[in-house]
């Protein structure tokens, strides 16, 4: 009996041993082991893995603080001071430090990637030279890689057409975008899609010398010129007639930026970005030509102020509440405060979206709208302190429920269902359209915290527009385009082409004012004839064809998408 006991007990072992050794080995079939050759950190979690249609975040809700750095010094507000992101702490255990640059953000971010001390989360433009460092350098983790080894769930909320957009050489994404539209996206949501790009107007004025056409230059000339006389002067200070823009050493949005190709005027224009498959060069095109020679006269009538050659977004902020400005080519969400600030005072002297200026054939407008790459990407340290932990986050972020807290926060504080739909409350909702700084530091909703936001998936929360703000919106819709095919073609920045890139921006950014302060079309023609031969000696022709081969890269690319 005693040996039929022990014998009993030995295969009892074995057959437990053999479980166990199975067990074992399911994780690492499940893609949930850590890469091969790294040994387990000690930070990293041991939450069981769970199933890919499984919000993976839910297995670990205990307390962490992630360091989130954004690359933007005028983000303002803080995590954890209002009731939505306590809210999403209380529920996910995730604490941000938010951190900013106190100065030039790319100083401070090339400071970072030099030394190799990247916070555990990055959020910067994705048009931003720092992505290609971080991703070149090695310092940040694969987002697909970190999702294939701790939460296959990501895959289920994240957009295919996104990661294959932002896909490196190897096959890897390493950045998540945020405000991003996919070609797929415009034809599910493209009548909604509204652009910042605008032309406006101050109510009032326009409205006293006649509401003018300013499609044309001379109407455009005839309404700067009537508003100057009518109104010389608002509340004691010189009336701007024109404002744009800052002006910086490769440009300027609102007439033209060479680097990036961004130009509020071309798009007024309706001009092509290319024609016949080959990249267009707007920049020459005669009507963006004579248009630069219609603000050149506006300027040689008096018509432009000196204060626009060098006012910082601090000091125009300061005049649009004033109301100083009678006509801007300006994105209207950056006067978005300001404009509250006018309607409080009186609803008349708010600015309106109004046509401006047009190509000879009175084609409408083709403004920039959302676009595959989107505003920001965001970013994870290869030294982030709990990579389980962070991508499951992001997974969070991402997903649906994550965007319905991050905008409309939390029931019964900032939203309720009301009229059986999920909407703001009263009181939230007039503070937000009322004081918007007051409101993200109050109750921190609508994407307060944007730094992932999906704005496709926020318009079944998102309210209709109100004005002041609505009339600006409106004006956008059935004017807006994707120019996602023209993103990401700009060469690297230490590449040959890259540095002439460089070169032709910052000699773009000299002539421009040069152009607009010009004493004669004749003087114009020769600033502008130096600028072109100079950009033809620096590698123009190189530049192009390199941006050309990127071009026809994405065309495939997004294509690929539709079907």
């Amino acid at each position: 009996m005693k040996k039929w006991l022990s014998l009993t007990i030995i295969v009892a072992l074995m057959i437990t041993l053999v479980a166990c050794a199975g067990n074992k080995n399911e994780p690492e079939a499940s893609g949930s082991q850590s890469a091969a050759g790294e040994p387990p950190a000690s930070s990293e979690s041991a939450s069981v893995e769970p199933a890919s249609d499984e919000p993976g975040w839910k297995s670990d809700t205990s307390p962490i603080t992630f360091d989130w750095y954004l690359n933007f010094a005028w983000f303002p507000n803080k995590w954890g001071v209002d009731p939505t992101s306590k809210y999403i702490t209380k529920k996910t255990g995730v604490t941000l430090n938010l951190i900013v640059p106190a100065g030039n953000e790319n100083e401070k971010l090339n400071a970072m990637i030099a030394a190799n001390d990247l916070p555990d989360f990055i959020t910067l433009g994705w048009y931003e030279e720092g992505v290609k460092k971080m991703v070149e350098g090695g310092l940040v983790d694969s987002l697909t890689d970190l999702a294939k080894e701790y939460d296959p769930y990501f895959f289920k909320v994240a957009d295919a057409a996104k990661l294959s957009w932002y896909a490196q050489p190897d096959g890897k994404t390493y950045g998540y975008p945020n405000a991003s539209s996919s070609p797929m996206d415009f034809q599910t949501f493209g009548t909604q899609f509204t652009s910042n790009q605008t032309f406006v107007v101050r109510k009032d004025m326009y409205e006293a010398i006649g509401s003018p056409d300013m499609r044309t230059p001379e109407g455009f000339l005839n309404a700067l010129k009537l508003a100057k006389e009518k109104f010389p002067q608002v509340n004691g200070q010189p009336l701007i007639p024109i404002g744009f823009h800052e002006f910086g050493d490769v440009g300027n949005y609102s007439f033209i930026d060479v680097q990036q190709d961004s130009s509020y005027l071309a798009n007024f224009l309706a001009l092509p970005r290319e024609k016949e498959g080959k990249l267009y060069d707007r920049t020459t095109d005669p009507e963006f030509v004579k248009w630069l020679k219609v603000f050149r006269q506006a300027n040689q009538d008096g018509l432009i102020s000196k204060d626009v050659f060098v006012d910082k977004r601090a000091q125009m902020e300061e005049k649009i509440a004033q109301g100083r400005y009678f006509a801007m080519m300006y994105q209207r969400t950056d006067f978005a405060a300001q404009q509250n600030v006018l309607f409080a005072k009186d609803p008349n002297s708010v600015y309106i979206a109004v046509d401006g200026p047009a190509n000879a054939q009175m084609d409408p407008p083709t403004l920039s709208g959302p676009a595959i790459s989107g505003w920001t990407v965001t970013l994870i340290s290869k030294k982030v302190k709990n990579k389980e932990r962070a991508i499951k986050f992001l997974s969070y972020l991402i997903s649906e429920e994550g965007q319905k807290d991050m905008y409309l926060g939390e029931k019964g504080v900032t939203y309720d269902t009301i009229d059986g739909k999920d909407q703001f409350k009263p009181e939230a909702f007039n503070l937000m359209n009322t004081d918007r700084s007051a409101f993200d530091k109050q109750y921190g909703a609508s994407h307060t915290f944007w730094m992932l936001m999906d704005t496709n998936m926020q318009l079944q929360w998102q309210p209709p527009a109100v004005e002041p703000f609505k009339q600006l919106e409106d004006w956008t819709k059935g004017k807006t385009t994707s120019f996602s095919q023209y993103d990401l073609i700009t060469p690297p920045a230490t590449s040959k082409e890259g540095i002439n890139a460089t070169k032709i921006a910052n000699e773009w950014g000299k002539a421009l004012p040069k152009l607009l302060l010009s004493k004669s079309d004749a003087e114009f023609d020769q600033i502008f004839k130096d600028f072109v031969e100079k950009r033809e000696k620096t590698g123009y022709a190189e530049l192009e064809a390199y941006r050309q081969a990127k071009y026809e890269e994405n065309v495939k690319k997004l294509a690929e998408f539709m079907k």
